[in-house]
């Protein structure tokens, strides 16, 4: 890994309580789809007032470096929010392994809660670009769809691309203030078994909260996933 200073060239709210940070990209700054970097304020120190992992959401092919998070009230946060296109920041990197297999005769099923969307919209933006013929299916679950980061990106990203499709389901319609005709409810084994149905031999991915990660990877194995087939690890962003 290195370190890189960098500008921030814009932030934008992709949800409600979450903002998309665009950096510059450095010369010689590479990474593959679903990697991180550690994000360092100016003047922070390092750890939890001073620095952050984020996944990375843009992907290799693109121009800029984003990164996307809800906007909690920690210090690091507040002091995030605060910083105005042309600041000074640094980031360290990249690193993690949550990257597709590069066996495209096998699906790969992307299982995201909440914010954990991030890794997999720098996959899916990559797959789209490379016009990639891998089957990928993405599970998305939110409380509403004013929480989904990224939700129009990503239909359009199922329209444009033929090899992709979209699952995504809202869990708390009851509170939301927009229309949803899409699915509804948690992700349970009986909404894993008719997505993957036809699939070649998938290899699934699970990236948000700890908690939904590990009741994502005990719902797989009860609908007959094998375990090495089931990829997650610590994810970057909260």
């Amino acid at each position: 890994m290195a370190t890189y200073t960098v500008k921030l060239l814009a932030k934008q709210p992709v949800a409600l309580g979450t903002m998309a940070f665009h950096l510059e990209k450095p010369a010689g700054f590479e990474f593959r789809a679903g990697q991180a970097f550690e994000v360092m304020l100016p003047g922070g120190a390092e750890g939890e007032d001073g620095s952050h992992a984020f996944s990375i959401v843009s992907a290799p092919h693109e121009a800029e470096l984003v990164f996307a998070t809800r906007m909690r009230g920690s210090r690091f946060k507040r002091a995030l929010a605060s910083l105005e296109p042309g600041s000074d920041l640094q980031i360290d990197g990249p690193f993690g392994s949550l990257t597709l297999h590069k066996k495209l005769a096998r699906a790969g099923v992307l299982i995201a809660g909440g914010i954990g969307i991030t890794p997999f919209m720098s996959m899916l933006r990559q797959a789209a670009e490379q016009r990639s013929e891998q089957a990928l299916v993405l599970l998305y679950s939110n409380r509403r769809p004013e929480d989904a980061a990224f939700l129009a990106e990503l239909q359009a990203l199922a329209a444009r691309n033929p090899h992709m499709r979209l699952v995504a389901t809202m869990t708390d319609m009851a509170h939301s203030q927009q229309a949803w005709d899409g699915a509804t409810g948690h992700i349970d084994g009986a909404l894993v078994r008719r997505a993957i149905a036809g699939l070649a031999d998938p290899i699934f991915y699970v990236a948000g909260p700890p908690a939904l990660v590990e009741a994502m990877r005990n719902t797989l194995v009860d609908a007959g996933v094998d375990e090495d087939d089931v990829r997650s690890e610590e994810f970057f962003g909260y």
